[in-house]
């Protein structure tokens, strides 16, 4: 009556194809009924008596003798795992005549566990199949190995099958408790409260499958179901790199160790050379940018420093005030303002977030010098070149819509709060990821421009700096829209105009237009709403998507968070070599039954004696001793001559148990 059980319901790291195998179904009865249900076996007229020392408990190439000739000694070393008190007893003794619990120090051999004996084949699914728990015990039923006893109201008659013969036996395994019913008990349960809706959950940890509104986003079908999506672990991966980056003092004497409360200064621009006489085209003043980490709440930040500049006016510090509160997320936050003698110099630096693996809009759509051919001014009897298109030299529509909706966001954000932007340039703002942008370097040009007359009202002029940032949205999009540089040029505007009337929609021609020309009145960022239109919709439900692609990847490694703490804990446990001046402590008592259940976990071998790998396997084993389900599994020694039957809740008190003396002598308290 074996039943051999195929799992594809979970990734492998083998071929599933080789993994069929015969085995003993796990039992969900708790380990106090194991031995009293074996004693009161009477199956069929094949068989009159219970017999456990039978071949089936002994595997193959065992000795029996070598069973019987174990110590009486080394029971009491595994007598608290069981909790049923007959163990100890005379009874529990003559039950198994020749048996013991306990095998004593594990010889160093390899072990020969096959998937034949050690695991079960129902543990490779996500969930138990309670039909195969359900036996009819009425009378109309044809049962081939009827039990001899009728089990009473509220009982069910269980199997198990253990090389070969199948035993039945009687569940007396109490309730769980309301909210947590098991497999079984829902189907008692569904009989006698005919619908009502009942509750059933699995009484460990599993991995659900993905939800099928993200299931169906996926582009790649063989995406990893326990892990992370390869393109989102290496993104963030680089990132951490890049925010652990740091530099050899000896080769960049110029960098200062410490600046004000920031160290470990990482240039994040090749530095300006010493005698370097042209400034930066957008501020003014030569300028470099650094990572550094505040020693005050070991942060890493972004620094931008304004080589040579001595701030005499400290009253445009009520603007720096005002861009600190500004929390949006397409602007990199202003955090503090900071003069400085550390590079030998007066220096101003500006201290925003750091965000790793930033690039600027200029290197990322900006850096080919082929762009700009078809804006070049040609020889005499020279043709242009091909116009370009969408997909073939040109941006696709749908990405500079998305740039638009997040930087007329920053202004509309940065306006309210009477501001006004003054650095919307392809040089100053940051792309991360694919489509993510932040406006940098917010605040600088307020307090490089304030000046004396500025001191009664700071916010006087910003009413036209605000209507400069319209005009400066308007040619960044159209730098956008002909993917050059050379199309913001005055001479070349009608010519780029032209490109984007042939390329684009009217709604994108008629934005660009109405940022770009002079209005007699005042015009604000809103105004452009009704030109985005629902598009605004569309990027939204592309954000709202990649948040649920997200969402389910952490997911993923929630659970894996939790199992690798769990490994670790196992791992300081396993083979420590003394413990308490005790060099035999991991092989003995609870610790040994520890050992033999990391053999089943990693340590398995299939009958040609190549390596058993089962991801799955391992998975489903941790998540049960984590929840300490009742299901029994039986660990076989090292040498073969020993098998314990003991439940995941029994492996979790020893392991509880013996972690806490751990942190309890580590902690000094033993």
């Amino acid at each position: 009556m074996q039943r051999v059980t195929n799992s594809s319901s979970s990734p492998s790291l083998l071929n599933d194809s080789a993994k069929p195998y015969a085995g003993h179904d796990p039992l969900t009865s708790p380990a106090s009924s194991l031995f009293n249900d074996f004693g009161a076996l009477n199956i069929s007229q094949r068989r009159k008596t219970p017999n456990p020392t039978a071949s089936e408990f002994i595997p193959k190439g065992g000795s029996t003798s070598r069973l019987s000739n174990v110590s009486q000694s080394n029971m009491s070393a595994f007598s608290q795992v069981f909790s049923h008190p007959s163990l100890g007893s005379p009874a529990a003794a003559g039950l198994a005549p020749g048996m013991s619990l306990s095998a004593g120090s594990s010889p160093l051999h390899s072990p020969k566990i096959t998937p034949h004996t050690s695991p079960a084949p129902r543990r490779r699914s996500h969930t138990p199949n309670p039909a195969n728990y359900m036996v009819p015990s009425s009378a109309s039923t044809s049962v081939n190995n009827p039990v001899s006893q009728t089990p009473s109201s509220g009982q069910v008659i269980q199997k198990e099958t253990v090389g070969g013969t199948t035993y039945f036996y009687t569940d007396t395994t109490p309730a769980p408790l309301t909210g947590m019913r098991s497999f079984k008990n829902y189907h008692r349960t569904a009989c006698r409260t005919e619908g009502q809706i009942i509750e059933v959950f699995p009484n460990y940890h599993i991995y659900p499958p993905t939800a099928p509104h993200v299931a169906y986003m996926q582009p790649k079908a063989n995406a990893p179901s326990f892990f992370m999506a390869d393109e989102l672990r290496q993104e963030l991966i680089n990132r951490h790199l890049i925010t652990m980056a740091q530099i050899d003092q000896a080769d960049m004497p110029a960098v200062p160790t410490e600046v004000d409360s920031y160290h470990s200064l990482f240039p994040l621009e090749p530095l300006p050379p010493p005698n370097r006489i042209q400034k930066s085209s957008n501020f003014g003043y030569i300028t470099s940018c650094y990572k550094a980490v505040n020693s005050k709440d070991d942060l890493p930040y972004c620094l931008r420093r304004i080589h040579g500049f001595r701030l005499v006016n400290t009253k445009c510090m009520v603007l720096v005030d005002m861009w600190k509160k500004i929390q949006h997320s397409n602007i990199v936050t202003l955090r503090e303002v900071f003069t400085t003698k550390a590079f030998a110099e007066p220096s101003l630096v500006f201290a925003y977030d750091f965000h790793a693996g930033g690039e600027t809009m200029m290197s990322r759509h900006f850096n080919d010098p082929n762009a700009d051919a078809y804006f070049t001014k040609r020889k005499w009897g020279q043709h242009d070149g091909p116009l370009p298109r969408q997909h073939a030299g040109l941006l696709p529509e749908s990405l500079i819509w998305a740039y638009i909706v997040q930087l007329s966001s920053a202004l509309r954000t940065i306006h309210t709060a009477g501001l006004a932007c003054r650095v919307m340039d392809p040089t100053k703002i940051l792309i991360t990821g694919k489509t993510r942008l932040r406006v940098n370097c917010v605040g600088v040009f307020d307090v490089l421009t304030f000046d004396n007359s500025q001191n009664n009202n700071p916010l006087a002029l910003m009413a036209q700096y605000q209507q400069a940032d319209l005009i400066s949205l308007g040619k960044v999009v159209l730098a956008l829209a002909c993917n050059s540089l050379a199309g913001i040029q005055r001479e070349n505007l009608q010519k780029a105009m032209e490109l984007v009337t042939i390329n684009y929609s009217s709604d994108l021609k008629n934005l660009i237009l109405y940022l770009l020309t002079d209005q007699n009145r005042m015009r604000s960022v809103n105004d452009i709403m009704p030109m985005i239109g629902a598009r605004f919709y569309t990027q939204l439900d592309a954000a709202q998507m990649r948040n649920d692609v997200i969402e389910e990847d952490l997911a993923k490694e929630v659970q894996n968070g939790r199992l690798f703490r769990l490994l670790a804990k196992l791992g300081t446990i396993n083979e420590r070599p003394e413990f308490q001046k005790d060099p035999t402590w991991s092989e003995t008592g609870d610790r040994y039954l520890l050992k033999l259940f990391r053999d089943h976990l990693f340590h398995q071998v299939t009958e040609a004696g190549a390596p058993w790998i089962d991801l799955s396997h391992i998975i489903s084993c941790l998540n049960k001793l984590d929840a300490g389900v009742p299901e029994k599994i039986s660990l076989i020694s090292r040498d073969e001559k020993s098998v314990l039957v003991v439940t995941y809740s029994d492996l979790k008190r020893c392991f509880e148990n013996t972690f806490q003396e751990l942190i309890a002598a580590a902690n000094g308290q033993l």
